[in-house]
This record gives structure tokens, sequence and C-alpha cells, in this order.
């Protein structure tokens, strides 16, 4: 499609590290299909940035949908942005009038992982773990960190002794909470999340950070397998929303799409719709491709102890899949 020379696309997102970190790529990637085409990143501040600090698993309260979308879609609808770059797990299932979700990128490691004190790092006032540590096998009563009802859910099924505490922060926050507090053992992050942020994990398991001092030093990291850890639903996905009709974007948005892993999504983000949850929902599900076949795994802690079930079916299939998940999981009644 030609686009004038002088026509900008705008590409909003929000102004924390990781969404920058993901816009940039997005960024690279429309430069690259089209290098005829100019392109600019547009921070917008989003509620969920004015509310950083503020809880969002407090038990009884209901919180609003699109914390973190919300004014990248008002930029959209009023024309000061041409596409939104998401992590697909912040989007909520049912978009505004209008927009639509064009593009989803390739999914990243889509693992959650635990990171802890190790052997280097303990005192004796911090207790430290063995590098390539099993959950199983941390002490009775060890203290997690997370804001996650999905992942506490999880946490407490597979260990109901653990102690979940919350924590609040961008990574490098969480890190250094987390090194510095001897009551805290180990938390939780994505994957995706900190390799994005330029993290590695070396064969041993130490973090290494992408500038020197910037992990704190001697903490471990060990990825959990979704048998153990189902992860949150678009969990290392970044989605592209634009506005219907907008023809010049759905052009770039079909160079821009990864089709195995909009099957996925699009399987768990039915079963998110279907259930009724937003991304803060004791819920979870993964889409994987399985010897050519769609396999979809959820859990649902929506009505007390998790209740799991397991679909596979053709990508075809993948919005009814996560349909008729729900209507295994949804409470009775």
């Amino acid at each position: 499609m030609a686009v004038p020379p002088s026509a900008i696309l705008r590409l909003a997102t929000r102004g924390s590290p990781l969404a920058l970190a993901q816009a940039e790529a997005v960024w690279a990637q429309c430069r690259a299909a089209f290098p005829a085409w100019h392109f600019e990143i547009k921070i917008v501040k989003t509620t969920g940035d004015k509310l950083q600090k503020a809880s969002m698993a407090q038990a009884g309260t209901a919180l609003p949908k699109g914390l973190f979308t919300k004014e990248l879609e008002v930029a959209l609808l009023d024309g000061t942005a041409d596409l939104a770059v998401h992590s697909l797990k912040d989007l909520p299932t049912d978009l505004p009038p209008g927009l639509t979700l064009a593009a989803v990128g390739q999914r990243a490691d889509a693992r959650d992982v635990v990171i802890y004190r190790g052997p280097t790092a303990a005192t004796p006032a911090k207790r430290g773990f063995p590098p390539h540590l099993d959950l199983t096998r941390l002490p009775h009563g060890a203290t997690l960190a997370t804001s996650s009802t999905r992942r506490r859910e999880q946490l407490l099924a597979l260990r109901p002794d653990f102690q979940i505490v919350e924590i609040r922060g961008n990574v490098g926050t969480r890190l250094q909470k987390l090194a510095e507090r001897p009551e805290w053992d180990a938390t939780l992050l994505a994957a995706a999340g900190i390799a994005r942020l330029g993290f590695r994990v070396a064969a041993d398991g130490l973090l290494v950070g992408p500038q020197p001092n910037s992990a704190p030093p001697g903490l471990l990291v060990v990825p959990l397998d979704p048998a153990v850890m189902l992860p949150c639903v678009g969990q290392a996905a970044v989605g592209i929303e634009i506005r219907l009709g907008d023809s010049r974007t759905a052009t770039l948005c079909a160079a821009l799409n990864h089709p195995p892993t909009m099957h996925c999504v699009t399987a768990e983000r039915a079963f998110l719709r279907a259930m009724g949850g937003g991304c803060q929902s004791p819920v979870a599900a993964y889409a994987e491709f399985v010897e050519g076949s769609l396999r979809v795994r959820a859990v649902s802690f929506r009505d007390g102890p998790g209740r799991r079930a397991e679909l596979t079916g053709t990508p075809e299939e993948a919005s009814a899949l996560g349909e008729r998940l729900a209507a295994q999981l949804r409470p009775a009644g």
C-alpha cells in the first residue's frame, strides 16, 4: 500500500520500561516491513500507571478493566495514535466499538519464573537456596511475594503452607525489594518480561542484568513448567490494536501478525471472556500447538479449590475451544 512519505503512523504505548521496550521492538518491525513509511512512538500515561502503588488484589474489591489500556484506546479513537501496542495480558477481551485486535507478535517464553536469593546472597538474616530450586523443597511456611491472584491461588494449591505477600512496582523495584527484605524468600515474574528488559539467566541460574549492577547480586532464577503454574491469558504476547476500517494500519498489521500465536491467544481470550473475568481474575489458560493440534489448558479458582480442564482441536476451533473450557469450569448455577 502506498503511503505519502510525510505520513506518520503513531504507535501509542505506556511509559513503563517494559512497555517501551515492547513498543520499540514493534517500531523496529514496522520499519523493517515498510521502510518507506514513517513511524513514531507516542507515550500515553494510563490509569494503571497512575495507580502503580495501589493494590490490585484486594479481597472483595471490584477493579476496573482496562487499567493499562483505556487511555491508549482513547488515543486511537480520537486519531492522535494509529496503533496501540499492548502487553496482551492487559488488554480486556471486550474492546470498545470501532477498535480491533489486528495483530499479535510471535509469543516469547510464556512461563513464569521464581526468583530467589542464592547461597552467595544469603546472610544470617536472609535465607538463600541452591540453584535449580524446586518449589516443593522450599521450607515450610516460606514467604513468596506476588500481587497476582492467579499466581497466589496456584502457589497455595501446590503448597498451602506458603505465606503470600503483595509486591508492587516495576521489575527493578521488585528485584531490589526481594534482595533487601529478609522476610521474603522468593518472588514470581514473567520470563518474557525480564528478557525484554535485557535480563538473562546464566547456565547456573544466576540473573544477569543488562548493565553492570542493574540486578541485585546473587539472585537465582528457575522457570516454572505450565503444569505447575499456568500462565496468564495472553502472557508473553504483544498485541496491536487499531481502528476498524483503517486500511493503512490493517495492511501493516497483516505483515506483523504471527498466525500460530494469534490462534493460541484467541483460544485463551475466548476462555477468559466466557468466564467473565479480567487479568486479575483467579483463572489461567494457556494454548500451544502440539503435533499440529491446538491444545488449551485452563484452571479456575473462582468457586473454591482449583478446577482444571484441557481440550485439543484445530486452529480454526480456537474460540470454540476456549468457550467449551469455560463451560466446564464455570461455577454451577
